[in-house]
């Protein structure tokens, strides 16, 4: 795939350079927010080679390529830095469309970069659970240690991983945010607090300081780096070249460290803690409830390319509880769209069709995309959709009545099922019944719903 050839013909055809306020990409889209949204044209785009759908909801212009969607965005932000004078900082940093877009522009973007390293480093977690459950490992080795390091380093210094991308999305210095970022797991600042934990004070020229541990957190440093965007800024514009390779680290360091422990940081603190309580409380209150709706409506997030509101609550979970909820629903989720498949590939007789089905199956079971399957299939076909709905909500429901969790955020896939591995070896297999249930379900009722010469759309 000429990836620069695609990467031209995409800004051709939605306007040029002077259209894109914003750009962004996930695990498998390139994400454009356009100034005017008309100077598209979306029947050119879906044409070019590579692009497998379009898509215009929640304030995004989204293009599904795939995986390799990476190499796209890199040819298309050198088109797009070559061709202006503004940095694509600055592009990617400048208000286009409704808030609720800039947000899940923003989430994409500084999250994206993160979730290969968060999905390594859980399966790795899962299989040293596993092989400390069967004896191959004893947890008081050197072996042990080592692989539980490599395992959890990614949630440990999360705050500066997300530094770095969160100043790529805002237009900041990403090794400066990344300092702040370290700042706040520094030992000598963590030692602050003894053996009190969050909530002990200290004072800064006066001032009380609530002390909080921020290693795993993550919407802390998000919103620092955010306030950070505008200083940096501030900064560039108005201190002369030749002394801004040290007064912008200087003063950015001495006003945004102490901003951040004073004011930032326990807001993100509570603000997180509050949001994951609220997720906790609902699920206390109907886990089977919880486990419809958003089994039976991720899919439907996903088609929307609004999922990614979803996915910091999670990683929040996981970072600082160990486990989360909510990943086992998305997992429902997948496995239902694999029954689809597997109905639609028992029942059609079209070559065509049953051979996309059979792609797809492979697709969801290995790497966990559903987006290929989801617009090339079910989304054109009603009927096939709401099978894989009701898969996914039937099977979500089982896995919120007994409790499931996953100790790593993943991508759900047959690849991914050490996240499920826990002391309790029920989890596991109740997440098992209930990938089960969701895909027989979905398989039975694509059965059903698909006629012997169903076409390929």
């Amino acid at each position: 795939m000429d990836y620069k050839q695609m990467a031209k013909e995409i800004l051709e055809h939605v306007g040029g350079v002077k259209n894109v306020a914003n750009m962004s990409h996930c695990a498998t889209r390139l994400r454009l927010n356009l100034r005017d949204s008309s100077m598209a044209d979306d029947q050119d785009v879906e044409a070019i080679d590579g692009v497998i759908n379009v898509l215009d909801k929640a304030g995004q212009y989204q293009l599904l390529i795939g995986t390799e969607v990476p190499k796209l965005y890199d040819e298309f932000e050198v088109l797009v830095k070559g061709d202006t004078t503004t940095t694509i900082q600055q592009i990617t940093n400048e208000n286009s469309g409704s808030v609720m877009s800039n947000i899940f522009s923003a989430v994409s973007a500084i999250f994206a970069p993160l979730l290969p390293a968060l999905a390594g480093s859980g399966i790795l977690r899962g299989l040293l659970i596993l092989s400390v459950q069967m004896g191959l490992i004893t947890e008081n080795s050197g072996t042990y240690s080592i692989l539980f390091v490599a395992s959890m380093s990614v949630f440990y210094f999360l705050p500066v991983l997300l530094a770095f991308t969160s100043a790529r999305r805002f237009g900041a210095s990403p090794y400066i945010s990344a300092l702040i970022g370290a700042s706040l797991i520094h030992p000598f600042f963590i030692d602050l607090m003894g053996n009190a934990g969050n909530g002990t004070t200290t004072e800064f020229f006066g001032i009380p300081v609530v002390l909080m541990n921020y290693n795993s957190t993550v919407v802390p440093i998000i919103l620092s780096i955010w306030a950070f965007s505008y200083l940096y800024k501030f900064l560039d514009k108005k201190v002369p070249e030749t002394l801004k390779l040290v007064i912008i680290p200087l003063i950015s360091l001495l006003i945004m460290i102490p901003l951040t422990v004073i004011v930032i940081g326990p807001i993100g603190v509570y603000s997180g803690e509050a949001v994951a309580n609220v997720v906790s409380w609902l699920i206390g209150r109907s886990s089977i409830l919880t486990g419809v709706v958003i089994g039976g409506g991720w899919s439907v997030l996903v088609s929307l390319g609004i999922h990614w509101a979803i996915n910091p609550i999670m990683i929040n979970n996981i970072s600082t509880h160990g486990f989360d909820y909510i990943v086992p629903f998305t997992f429902a989720c997948n496995f239902a769209v694999i029954g689809t498949t597997i109905g639609i590939y028992f029942k059609a007789q079209d070559k065509k069709l049953r051979s996309f089905a059979l792609t797809g199956l492979i697709t969801v079971a290995l790497s966990a995309i559903i987006e290929a399957t989801l617009f090339g299939l079910l989304v054109k076909n009603r009927k096939l959709f709401l099978a894989q709905i009701i898969g996914g909500a039937v099977g979500g429901a089982y896995m919120g009545l007994t409790k499931v969790v996953t100790n790593a955020f993943v991508f759900g896939s047959v690849t991914t099922f050490p996240a499920f591995v826990e002391k309790d070896n029920a989890n596991f297999i109740n997440a098992m019944v209930g990938l089960l249930i969701s895909m027989a379900i979905s398989a039975i009722l694509a059965y059903i719903f698909t006629k012997k010469d169903e076409k390929l759309a």
